[in-house]
């Protein structure tokens, strides 16, 4: 069982800490819900937050608004420290303070070109004290909080039954293949530094697209 921490920064909670609630925890305005918000743009039971696999995973429970992270409509993510949720009109920032800035230190001192970020031993090794307040002004930089939104690749789900792998395999070999293909067809200008694509390809990459968001969609809300 993991301890999560919330924080509201934006709402009618604004500047309420909920502070470390055990998972599995329910989000939504009901009483019930180990966070409960006063918000009437929150669904009764909004978002589910669970510990997997050693993940912290956000479900979106088909709330009517639906539930955001850093920004992006989800229906399923993996939390990772400075996440900001926001659910109705409500804001809230995942991680404590001293959990951001563990992250924020090992984005620092890890090669993003590469994915690779320092884990919290590593750093505690390094550096027994971290401050959010010094990994925020790192190094005089006004945008280094910014480091918090980088994607980087995600990890591959663990302990995949072989009919999983491979049904995993599939549908990204699927993908790999519908990309090569468009970027075989891209036409780069030896003048200049655009690329042009057919617009029979453009329709071709939309529609790849399209389908992404139906994988997506299935995941999160898969059909009884």
């Amino acid at each position: 069982m993991a301890l999560i921490t919330l924080r509201a920064f934006d709402g009618a909670d604004r500047g309420r800490v909920f502070e470390s609630v055990p998972t599995p925890l329910t989000i939504g305005r009901e009483e019930g819900n180990p966070v409960q918000l006063n918000d009437e743009r929150v669904s009764r039971f909004h978002l589910k937050i669970q510990e997997d696999q050693g993940k912290i995973v956000l479900t979106d429970l088909e709330s009517t608004n639906g539930t955001k992270v850093n920004g992006e409509n989800v229906q399923l993510w993996v939390l990772r420290p400075g996440d900001v949720i926001s659910l109705g009109r409500t804001v809230l920032i995942y991680g404590a303070r001293e959990e951001i800035a563990q992250r924020l230190a090992g984005l620092r001192s890890g090669d993003l070109a590469k994915g690779v970020v320092l884990e919290v031993d590593e750093l505690d090794q390094a550096s027994p004290t971290v401050a959010l307040e010094f990994e925020l002004q790192f190094p005089d930089d006004p945008t280094a909080g910014a480091r918090l939104r980088t994607l980087l690749p995600p990890e591959l789900p663990e302990s995949l039954s072989p009919g999983q792998a491979a049904q995993l395999s599939e549908v990204l070999q699927y993908l790999h293949l519908r990309i090569r293909g468009l970027i075989r067809t891209v036409r780069v200008s030896s003048k200049s530094e655009q690329v042009t694509l057919e617009q029979r390809q453009w329709q071709n990459l939309l529609d790849l697209q399209d389908r992404l968001a139906g994988y997506l969609r299935a995941i999160g809300e898969p059909e009884d």
